[in-house]
């Protein structure tokens, strides 16, 4: 939120801003892109109540630095997010794409309950699943599921079937692009890249009192974006062939103007001054086309994280979806000398987290990650367990911590969806690999599987 009569760009000293309890609330079922969060505060230290109950205390100093001020309040919308996910229609025997999204659009964006959520996407073999605002998990678990069976039900009348992965397994010398001036003069202007350019992605919003604390939120997670990465690593097969990568989707986006770790901002000031001067350079035809990891939305008061593939299944969609929310949560609301630790982690340099994101597109959790509680490479499943660990306050606040304890458990168990891609692939090939996309789509994991005690992950 900005505070009336102050231009975006003014540095502030201070800005306090409260909404009463409920401003901003609107009916449920509206899509993500129409309607504002509505206000949700955040725990202070040592307080014990209920998120909707307490705010957010925050100073902006001109220099752009953070910390508290008993005198200065927001409240935060932290507790509501959204989702965005990207799915690939593609023929059952090759398993190549196949241009069907037009027609699967045309059948969803009519039923009630998927009108206005459903889009067309950059490539025509595409479909987009843009959430409404959710404040509960259980919610949201309902609306993507639902609309997993919907559009896997439209895909095998239309004789294909749908995937959500973040690249197609095989795939012709240059996609059909959907027909849109926008989308046309992208392909005009970054030519021969748009031939490799067919990735598919999971987008979290997650929302947020400002911009200001927005930008708060970016530069603390950037030395945990390698971490993000290797979790949602759901890439590895391209052209036909094994790329060795856990993430192909990851190293092909990085051929993008801007991708990968955003840099570390002063304030959202410097953010806005910094990305308006990108505009018409490198291919930046618009702001949409800032791809960093992790940026702010130009339409939404929210933060949006970008950096994970497309998900085999709703369960690991919404376990990244409980990460993002509970880091958010956790950015905003850690007492002063947390915050601080924060604002020196984001000081990491840029070559090195840019190379500890090839580093986790490479080898998913397989191997190590770069840990920014160690400042170096360390095994993947340990660095996740003292993620989860300090994000653990938020997510019992937030009532996720049992969802992110079974999903932890399950990684361990099944792995990522690159480890069970390569896996099928390696087992039968491409019909193996069929049957773990359709199987995948819609029905919910069976607990049986997990054979980790989901209570210990966090000790």
């Amino acid at each position: 939120m900005r505070v009336a009569g102050v231009p975006r760009g003014t540095p502030a000293i201070c800005t306090s801003v409260h909404l009463p309890s409920g401003t901003a609330a609107v009916a449920r079922t509206r899509p993500l892109c129409t309607r504002p969060p509505r206000a949700v505060r955040f725990p202070q230290q040592g307080d014990a109540r209920p998120l909707t109950a307490i705010r957010l205390q925050v100073t902006l100093i001109a220099d752009g630095s953070h910390c508290r001020d008993p005198t200065a309040t927001e409240e935060v919308n932290v507790a509501t997010f959204g989702i965005e996910e990207e799915f690939q229609f593609l023929d059952p025997d090759t398993l190549f794409p196949v241009d069907v999204g037009a027609q699967a659009f045309e059948h969803l964006s009519t039923m009630p309950e998927w009108q206005g959520v459903t889009h067309r996407e950059f490539l025509a073999s595409q479909i987009e699943h843009a959430s409404a605002v959710f404040e509960k998990m259980e919610d949201a678990h309902a609306a993507m599921t639902g609309f997993r069976r919907a559009v896997a039900d439209q895909a095998a009348e239309l004789g294909v079937i749908v995937a959500s992965i973040g690249t197609p397994p095989d795939t012709t010398a240059f996609p059909t692009i959907t027909d849109t001036e926008r989308y046309q003069r992208i392909v005009r202007t970054m030519d021969a890249v748009i031939a490799d350019h067919q990735v598919s992605g999971l987008h979290v919003h997650v929302g947020i009192p400002s911009r200001e604390a927005g930008v708060i939120v970016l530069n603390a997670v950037r030395p945990w974006l390698p971490l993000f990465t290797a979790i949602a690593a759901n890439s590895p097969l391209w052209r036909g062939q094994d790329t060795g990568h856990d993430s192909w989707r990851t190293v092909l986006l990085r051929r993008w103007t801007t991708s990968g770790c955003p840099p570390a901002f002063l304030d959202a000031a410097d953010y806005d001054r910094r990305i308006a001067r990108l505009l018409g350079i490198g291919g930046t035809v618009d702001l949409g086309v800032i791809m960093w990891d992790v940026r702010l939305s130009e339409h939404l008061p929210t933060i949006e994280f970008r950096v994970a593939d497309a998900q085999l299944d709703a369960q690991t969609t919404l376990f990244i979806t409980a990460l993002c929310r509970a880091f958010v949560a956790h950015s905003l609301g850690v007492p002063a000398a947390q915050a601080a630790a924060a604002s020196a982690s984001a000081q990491m340099p840029s070559e090195l987290l840019s190379a500890a994101l090839l580093h986790s597109a490479h080898h998913g959790m397989d191997r190590q990650v770069f840990d920014p509680l160690r400042g170096g490479l360390a095994p993947a499943h340990g660095c996740l367990r003292r993620f989860v660990r300090m994000l653990e306050p938020e997510l019992v606040e937030l009532g996720d911590v049992e969802l992110v304890r079974e999903a932890v458990a399950r990684l361990r168990v099944d792995g990522t969806g690159a480890a069970q891609q390569r896996a099928a692939f390696s087992r039968g090939g491409r019909p193996e690999l069929r049957r773990l996309l359709t199987r995948t789509m819609t029905p919910a994991r069976r607990a049986e599987r997990v054979t980790v005690a989901a209570g210990a992950i966090l000790g």
